[in-house]
C-alpha cells in the first residue's frame, strides 16, 4: 500500500505551504514586500497498465491506463510582483516606485542588490543610503547645509542649500528592470539578488518606457492581501488534515489485513 508515503508527501507539501503563507502574513506591513505563493507538482507515476495497449487480436486498444501517482513535491515559490499601495510619510528622503523597477544598492562586498524599499537616509558623509547604511547606486551625496531635498518623478535630486532659493541638482536616481522578476533571489532586509533565472539588470531612468516613476514622500506598502492569506491558510490546514486522515485510514486497512487468519 503506497497511501502512507503518498499522504506523507502531501503533509510535507502543506507544511511548506503554511510556511510561505505565514511569512506573507508576517510581512503584511513590510515596505515593498511582495506576496509569495508555493507552487507544487505531482511526482512520477507507477504505470500498471499502458494507455493504448492492445486488448485483443482484432485491434482493440485500452482507452485508459492504470497510473498510480506517488505524491507531490514543492516546485518553487513564486513572487507576485503586483503594485503595493503607496503610503504617505512626509519624509523627504522616502521614495516609492510606481510601476516597474528596482533601486540598485551597492553591497559591502562589492556586489549589487536590488530593492523596492525606498526608505533612504543620509550617512555621516551626506551619502544617500538605505536602512542598513548601504550606498544607493549611483552614489549621490548632498552638499553641506542642505535644508530641503526635492526628488522629481524622473529621479532627479535637487538640494536647497542654506537660504539659496535656487536648488542645486546633485544626482539622478535610476531604476533597474528584469525580464523575469520572479527569478530574483531574496536575501532579507528587503533586498533581492539577480540570478541566471532573472536575467541581467537593465538600468534606466524613471519614466522611460517600461519603467515606473518615483513618488517623493511616499513608500510602497506590502501587496499582501490578508483576507486571501487567511483563506489560503484555512485551505492548507484542511488539506493537511485530510492527508493525515488518509494515513490513518491506510494504517487501519493494514491492521485489518494483519488480523486476517
Amino acid at each position: 500500500m503506497k497511501a502512507l508515503g503518498i499522504a506523507a508527501t502531501g503533509m510535507m507539501a502543506q507544511q511548506t505551504n503554511v510556511d510561505v503563507i505565514s511569512n506573507n502574513i508576517a510581512n503584511a506591513n513590510t515596505t515593498g514586500f511582495k506576496t509569495a505563493r508555493a507552487a507544487f507538482t505531482d511526482l512520477i507515476y507507477e504505470n500498471l497498465a499502458r494507455e493504448g495497449a492492445a486488448t485483443s487480436d482484432q485491434g482493440t486498444t485500452r482507452p485508459t491506463g492504470i497510473d498510480i501517482g506517488l505524491g507531490v513535491r514543492t516546485a518553487g515559490t513564486v513572487r507576485l510582483n503586483t503594485q503595493g499601495g503607496l503610503v504617505q510619510t512626509e519624509n523627504q528622503l522616502d521614495v516609492a516606485i510606481e510601476g516597474r523597477g528596482y533601486f540598485a544598492i551597492n553591497m559591502p562586498d562589492g556586489t549589487q542588490a536590488y530593492t523596492r524599499d525606498g526608505t533612504f537616509r543620509l550617512s555621516p558623509a551626506g551619502q544617500l543610503v538605505n536602512q542598513q547604511g548601504f550606498e544607493v547606486d549611483p552614489g549621490i551625496a548632498l552638499p553641506d547645509n542642505t535644508t530641503r531635498v526635492e526628488i522629481s518623478e524622473g529621479g532627479i535630486l535637487s538640494a536647497y542649500v542654506e537660504n539659496d532659493p535656487i536648488p542645486v541638482e546633485v544626482g539622478q536616481l535610476t531604476l533597474s528592470t528584469f525580464v523575469n522578476d520572479a527569478g530574483m533571489r531574496p536575501i532579507g532586509n528587503n533586498l533581492l539578488l539577480a540570478t541566471v533565472a532573472s536575467g541581467d539588470p537593465v538600468a534606466g531612468v524613471p519614466g522611460d518606457p517600461g519603467i515606473g516613476i518615483l513618488r517623493q514622500g511616499f513608500l510602497e506598502g506590502s501587496n499582501v492581501d490578508i483576507v486571501r492569506q487567511i483563506t489560503d491558510l484555512i485551505v492548507a490546514q484542511r488539506a493537511y488534515e485530510m492527508n493525515s486522515k488518509a494515513i490513518e485510514t491506510a494504517d487501519q486497512m493494514m491492521n485489518t489485513v494483519n488480523q486476517i487468519k
